[in-house]
């Protein structure tokens, strides 16, 4: 009688439900990709772009030109074959060539932010060719200085080329700044944090797109509120400072900023190092840029201790990636990432590796374009200890889960037969999966039925 009463009340919330026709998108392995030439300690995944089918990855400690002097290497990013790899003219010992990349129009953008140009780490980036591979220019700030790690982040877009330069002391010791440059190696400007102060670390990840140059410094004090970072809008053809995007929850040591991207008016940002539920579980936010105001507060469901969920995010097309390289379901920071719906903020699906273990790192960095995801995993040792890999995924049609019917479309009907599966005890009606039949799989199940199957 209980369990009838219980139906019969769920029956009627469910009559406000509004169902949708239509199929999920479920994500999969495609590829694990891997150098040819790969070596122990490379650390290659350690980042990754792609663009219109072309994959850059970064091993900023490979030793082609001496003990950590990096390289990037380009792939067919739909059949996983080693196309090129790009290394600098002048490469040298050190210079931790390929730690940022960016690929947009045919251009390959490598940070080096180790390179002595003008003094230690004061860093540099290189652009070339991704048909030829071959060098277009060697950028350097008209200003750099030791210390400043230029090229510790960079991002393409349009004929225009950001590099942050996170330590530059223009504001203060390391408050940071950001050069843009057109893609024959003239600096076009040099962008500062109207608010800008000491040890800031401006620049640390930037983006761009639609002419909006989005920038991370994720140990701004944000008031009083020791390293809980900030993010900066930038109008790209005047420098002019659009929008401060802070956390409406900031705490000490957030981090926020640590990443960053921009598409379509969305900004994203990482804060790996929140301490959620656990110690620096991580969480992500999602900005309007037009008016800097915050749409969500994205934390996992099942987040753990020391994940570092953010410590990477991407955004294209209506779908967030966010990296979590601690995150322990495959081993010990074995790592993992999320897709969650850009609009609504729901979760989407959940990547883990087929061959993942412990120390793999998996979700350091990520990058999606077209529906193509592309997750740095810098442990992985198929080529030697920390020698690396990155893995690919891919969106393709696959069964909607609320559709019990299988008539392809989400209404009424599969919840009457849905409540009947759950009424029967049948184990078809677990939505949860735990092994069990109860009122919480009832609420899973609602869930699912109300967001519908895009």
């Amino acid at each position: 009688m209980k369990n009838a009463k219980l139906l019969a009340a769920i029956a009627g919330l469910a009559f406000v439900c509004i169902g949708s026709a239509g199929q999920d998108i479920q994500f999969g392995e495609t590829l694990k990709v891997t150098p040819a030439d790969g070596t122990p300690g490379s650390e290659f995944g350690v980042s990754v772009a792609i663009d219109q089918g072309v994959m850059a990855v970064g091993a900023h400690n490979d030793d082609a030109n001496g003990a950590d002097s990096g390289s990037v290497y380009l792939y067919d990013a739909n059949t996983g074959v080693q196309l090129m790899k790009l290394l600098p003219d002048d490469g040298m010992p050190g210079a931790r060539f390929g730690c940022s990349v960016a690929i947009a129009g045919g251009v390959v953008a490598v940070g080096a932010v180790s390179d002595v140009h003008n003094g230690v780490a004061s860093g540099s980036a290189y652009l070339f060719d991704a048909a030829s591979g071959d060098q277009i220019a060697k950028l350097t700030p008209s200003d750099g200085a030791e210390g400043d790690e230029f090229g510790i982040s960079v991002a393409i877009e349009g004929g225009v080329v950001i590099v942050g330069a996170k330590r530059d002391d223009d504001l203060g010791l390391d408050s940071g700044s950001v050069y843009l440059f057109d893609t024959t190696g003239v600096q076009l400007n040099k962008i500062l944090a109207d608010d800008g102060t000491t040890g800031d670390n401006f620049g640390g990840a930037v983006a761009i797109d639609g002419g909006i140059v989005a920038v991370g410094a994720h140990t701004d004090w944000n008031g009083n509120i020791f390293f809980a970072g900030s993010a900066y809008l930038f109008d790209a053809t005047t420098g002019g400072q659009l929008n401060k995007l802070v956390a409406n929850n900031p705490q000490t040591s957030d981090f926020f900023g640590s990443s960053i991207d921009i598409d379509n008016g969305l900004v994203v940002v990482g804060a790996w190092a929140k301490s959620v539920f656990f110690d620096h579980s991580g969480a992500a936010y999602v900005f309007d840029a037009a008016s800097g105001s915050q749409l969500a507060y994205i934390v996992p469901a099942d987040g753990h201790d020391r994940d570092h969920f953010g410590i990477s995010v991407a955004i294209d097309d209506g779908v967030v990636a966010i990296g979590a390289h601690q995150d322990g379901d495959n081993g010990w920071v074995a790592g993992s990432a999320y897709l969650y719906d850009a609009f609504t903020h729901t979760l989407i699906s959940k990547l883990l590796t087929s061959d993942g273990e412990a120390f793999d790192y998996f979700g350091t960095s990520i990058a999606i374009d077209n529906g193509l995801i592309g997750a740095g995993a810098i442990g992985d040792a198929d080529n030697g200890e920390d020698s690396g890999s990155v893995y690919l995924f891919d969106g393709v049609d696959g069964p909607c889960t609320v559709d019990f019917t299988g008539e392809g479309t989400i209404d009424l009907f599969d919840l009457f037969a849905y409540l009947e599966l759950f009424n029967l005890g049948d184990l078809a009606a677990d939505f949860t999966g735990d092994g069990a039949i109860d009122v919480f799989d009832v609420f899973a199940f609602l869930d699912a039925f109300n967001a519908g199957c895009p």
